[in-house]
């Protein structure tokens, strides 16, 4: 079974004093204005144990960015770093390029778009991996509730987590399928761990993540932690069926790379209303092998 800690297993004291390494915080953001100042001001309220916070931004069109920077984080256009590999192509792509300008030994990865987004979060994550040394990769695990105007499904938010990624994961990597949450954009990790793993330029880069990890380090340096409940604003259906094939897309290339299928890449995803989602399946390289060939 997955080791699984909770938010709450150290405080926030017990975390700062075992403290042997800054920390980096990393937040993807599009179009997040509603959400981000609040995230970035509780962030700054960890006493120390967030050394810096950045947001990396999708060129946002509704004041993201300024609202991030009157918060405290520093802020950087995701296409405006490491330029010679041309326009960022998506979140995974933002989360590697935040690679080149954080500073912390240990990075977490937070979603933006968390509407009741509490300390918790950061200080579950970090407490799962700060001074335990046999632990590389932390993935945050929660309870999403789906909620209508009539009221709240528990734990029904997570759509295309039941109908694509466990089932592909429980096929061909079964282990992975006892993650609660395997598309969780809260991850702790090594940083060293980070930059030995390509990255899915796309919504894949979750999963690619989880299974690249899974390789490189077993099953027993990845651990879970409970966070408590999440709440984000929900996405039509249609999105829902392009976020799931970029999600396919993923795990089926890696297991093209490694033999088990002979594949092509996945043709352009067309809806049901006809509009038509051109593919990007970028992957980039391990962040050492840039940084050794800069």
């Amino acid at each position: 079974m997955i080791r699984t800690f909770r938010h709450d297993d150290r405080t926030l004291d017990e975390l700062l004093a075992a403290k042997d390494g800054e920390v980096t915080a990393v937040l993807p953001a599009l179009n997040e204005a509603i959400t981000i100042g609040g995230i970035v001001s509780a962030l700054k309220q960890l006493g120390g144990l967030v050394d810096q916070i950045l947001v990396i931004d999708g060129s946002s069109t509704d004041g993201t960015a300024d609202r991030a920077r009157e918060a405290g984080a520093e802020v950087y256009d995701e296409s405006e770093l490491m330029p010679e590999f041309g326009p960022a192509r998506g979140k995974g792509d933002a989360m590697w390029r935040a690679l080149s300008v954080a500073r912390g030994e240990y990075i977490i990865y937070l979603d933006a778009d968390t509407l009741d987004f509490n300390l918790r979060f950061p200080i579950g994550l970090i407490g799962a991996i700060l001074g335990r040394p046999d632990v590389q990769f932390v993935k945050g695990a929660f309870a999403r509730p789906f909620v209508t105007p009539e009221g709240e499904r528990p734990n029904e938010g997570g759509r295309v987590t039941e109908l694509c990624a466990r089932p592909l994961l429980a096929a061909f990597h079964p282990p992975l399928a006892q993650f609660v949450q395997p598309l969780a954009g809260e991850i702790a990790a090594r940083r060293d761990l980070l930059e030995r793993i390509p990255f899915p330029a796309d919504f894949g880069v979750e999963i690619g993540m989880l299974i690249d990890i899974y390789h490189e380090v077993g099953i027993d340096a990845m651990v879970q932690v409970d966070l408590g409940e999440r709440r984000n604003q929900h996405q039509p259906l249609f999105e829902l069926g392009r976020m799931a094939y970029k999600v396919q897309g993923a795990v089926l290339r890696r297991l093209r790379d490694a033999g088990v299928l002979q594949i092509e890449e996945l043709p352009p995803y067309t809806g049901p209303d006809g509009r038509v989602l051109e593919l990007t399946p970028v992957e980039r390289p391990p962040f050492q092998t840039v940084r050794s060939t800069a």
